[in-house]
């Protein structure tokens, strides 16, 4: 009879601490991006753990599908990706040799973090046919969408449906996290937005494309680019071109991806008597843009000082508008 009931507390231990053990196990989640991991982890806290494939330094565009990625995706419960062909070049390829179904397309562990974007709120969507003679078009639009924090706020929503989809079992730590992260990112926009009311209708040059739905949202105008075409670098007749176009508006700011090669951008700041801005292509690019958050929060930060720089007659303006406008109201 004690040997009975040892038994029956054996197995009720095991059945216990075996399903608590499945409790406790953390999500495996790989994304493709510094930033989406950022906020995956602010939506998942202790019950995800999280690997980004490629680092803040890197351009997303160009990254070798190596093996060890693929060991990082067959143990993965969840796969995370911009979408919109950023990672057409690698990550096919990755999921093919991770062999892990879970993660292929279709399957409840693939996650296409662009669909949370209305198809109308994506940004230079080429018309016609795309070829090579282009440069690095994106046949279904601009991939970089989480330059404008509205839309973070949407692929956050959109991450933490997918999470208590998979782990239903802690849905109310996951609308929590995400209506923390919600909260705490509006409350910055409209920080932003305060700040970077200045730099309203200022036109500057752009290397790259890049930085498109950043200067959508704070209302910059990008009156040229630096590349001849997006991806390949400028002739120096274009350099003379875009040069003598900032001089004859007078445009003194150049911006610039971390990950890119600066020395076009610099002999064109230079010529032009400009300012090149350095600013982090990702997550994790550069010191004190070690979330998403914080990412946002030094780029416009920066534009912000630069422009104050550069523009001190412009933004002085802007100022004296705000002030009207603010006397107006009252």
């Amino acid at each position: 009879m004690q040997i009975k009931r040892i038994k029956i507390l054996l197995c009720f231990l095991m059945v216990f601490f075996g399903w608590h053990t499945i409790e406790a196990q953390e999500l495996n989640i790989v994304t493709t991006l510094p930033s989406l991991a950022s906020i995956t982890k602010s939506i998942g806290g202790e019950h995800v753990e999280v690997y980004s494939i490629t680092r803040g330094v890197q351009d997303a565009h160009y990254i070798e599908a190596k093996p060890s990625y693929m060991v990082k995706l067959n143990r993965a419960d969840l796969l995370i990706y911009s979408g919109l062909e950023l990672e057409i070049g690698w990550l096919p390829l990755l999921i093919q040799g991770a062999r892990n179904h879970d993660v292929t397309p279709g399957a409840s562990g693939h996650l296409n973090a662009s669909l949370a974007i209305s198809t109308s709120n994506i940004l230079e969507k080429p018309r016609g046919e795309v070829d090579r003679s282009m440069g690095d078009v994106h046949p279904a639009g601009n991939p970089h969408y989480l330059l404008n924090p509205y839309y973070g706020i949407k692929v956050a929503e959109q991450i933490t449906d997918k999470l208590i989809e998979l782990d239903p079992s802690h849905m109310d730590v996951y609308d929590s996290n995400f209506e923390q992260f919600r909260t705490e990112l509006q409350k910055k926009i409209t920080e932003f937005e305060t700040e970077a009311a200045i730099l309203k209708g200022i036109e500057l040059v752009c290397y790259h494309v890049h930085w498109s739905y950043l200067l959508n949202w704070l209302d910059i105008k990008a009156a040229g680019y630096v590349e001849l075409r997006p991806g390949i670098p400028p002739t120096p007749r274009h350099k003379k071109e875009i040069t003598a176009l900032m001089k004859r508006k007078n445009l003194k700011i150049v911006i610039i991806s971390s990950w890119k090669d600066p020395t076009k951008a610099e002999e064109v700041a230079d010529v032009a008597e400009a300012k090149l801005l350095i600013l982090p292509g990702e997550v994790n690019a550069m010191p004190g843009a070690d979330s998403y958050i914080e990412w946002l929060d030094y780029m416009v930060r920066n534009l912000v000082d630069v422009a104050i720089e550069v523009e001190p007659e412009t933004t002085q303006r802007q100022r004296d508008r705000q002030r009207e406008q603010k006397r107006g109201t009252k």
